[in-house]
């Protein structure tokens, strides 16, 4: 079983009396996460999945009696699937408050519907977190660092999901049935959205502009929608850990971009599968963006994994200067402009050096990355 990362991190979390919430997209091996560090739990355990129908009825206007007698003499009480539960915040809030020395650990797999019925009722009751697909650096850990450098190229196409990962030979089938059974399921079970169609070419039309400038007006004319709900559509794509959007970086010069964005995914194989395309990398006309989307997605993961905090954007001005990544972690700014090929020539943009002479810069490429990936850096 391979390790991840943020085992040692929830570990140390399972003697208080806040809930625990751990939050991924589906088939990022939450329950195989909890399964893993079961044996640390407070004895004995009760498992309860949002996924059935029995369990769901249960807590509908769920009492703290009600929970009392369903969880009898139970110490820690996991709930996966957590999002599926009606009023799930409330119910976790009643134990939390009035079930002295149970431990609630909580996963769910669509931070929209999950975080909107948790935030309020928790408040100051949780500690939150999140759990993506395998890191380059869990990976590291199971296999080496000269393994994992031998199978970039496998990587950048097929990504980190641990089936996919577990599964060599099976890559493509395995990615186009978890695109095909799994990428929009909340989003359309929740939000109830009457065009699954149009959500389908918006997704394709991201992949194609993986790494790029986006326009909702233009996302809106490919894919048949206005661009209030290309944006909405957007964020429900990030709220199940599809996409995410960087922003522009402005703080000096006045043809800095301020209100732009550019979409990753959190996932290559995820991208490569929704269009199909799984052409070896060296037979490729976009292994530039796999290789910016990839290390841009993995620095997100090592620094959720390691509890780093920091905001993440990119730079650009009207004069189509730019900068890939920029990271700024309490006013000290980073930023890293990516290369695939490391004996291409590459710098940071002067314009953004001199706008911001006390950031530290770093070119990104295959022999190098490591370095910004793993802890002993």
């Amino acid at each position: 079983m391979i390790e991840r990362s943020i085992e040692h991190i929830i570990t140390k979390k399972l003697k208080d009396n806040k809930a625990v919430i751990v939050l991924g997209p589906r088939q990022a091996g939450k329950s195989t996460l909890l399964q893993s560090i079961q044996k640390k739990f407070s004895q004995p355990v009760a498992w309860w999945n949002g996924d059935e129908a029995d369990i769901r009825s249960l807590l509908e206007h769920s009492t703290s009696t009600k929970l009392k007698s369903l969880i009898g003499k139970s110490k820690t009480l996991v709930i996966d699937e957590a999002q599926r539960i009606e009023n799930i915040g409330l119910c976790i809030k009643l134990i939390t408050d009035n079930i002295k020395n149970v431990k609630v650990i909580a996963t769910g797999s669509s931070a929209f519907e999950l975080a909107n019925k948790i935030n309020e009722p928790l408040t100051g009751r949780k500690w939150e977190y999140h759990l993506y697909p395998l890191s380059f650096g869990e990976m590291v850990s199971h296999t080496s660092l000269l393994e994992e450098k031998r199978l970039l190229h496998h990587r950048l196409l097929y990504g980190y999901y641990p089936e996919i990962v577990n599964s060599p030979g099976d890559e493509q089938a395995l990615l186009k049935q978890l695109a095909n059974s799994y990428l929009y399921k909340d989003i359309l079970t929740w939000e109830r959205i009457q065009k699954p169609d149009k959500l389908e070419k918006l997704v394709q039309a991201l992949a194609f502009q993986m790494t790029q400038l986006i326009s909702y007006n233009e996302l809106g004319q490919l894919c048949g929608l206005n661009a209030e709900t290309v944006e909405k559509y957007i964020t429900l794509l990030e709220k199940a850990f599809i996409v995410f959007r960087l922003s522009a970086f402005s703080r000096n010069l006045r043809n800095e971009l301020k209100k732009s964005y550019k979409i990753y995914f959190y996932d290559n194989g995820l991208r490569n599968a929704i269009i199909n395309q799984f052409n070896p990398v060296n037979l490729r006309n976009d292994t530039g963006q796999l290789w910016e989307n990839w290390f841009i997605s993995e620095r997100m993961k090592f620094l959720n994994n390691n509890e780093k905090h920091t905001s993440r954007f990119f730079w650009r001005t009207l004069a189509q200067q730019e900068v890939d990544y920029i990271e700024d972690a309490n006013g000290k700014i980073t930023a890293f402009e990516c290369k695939w090929n490391p004996k291409a020539k590459g710098n940071i943009s002067r314009a953004f050096t001199n706008a911001y002479p006390k950031a530290v810069t770093h070119i990104v490429h295959q022999e190098n990355a490591e370095g910004f990936l793993l802890n002993r850096t």
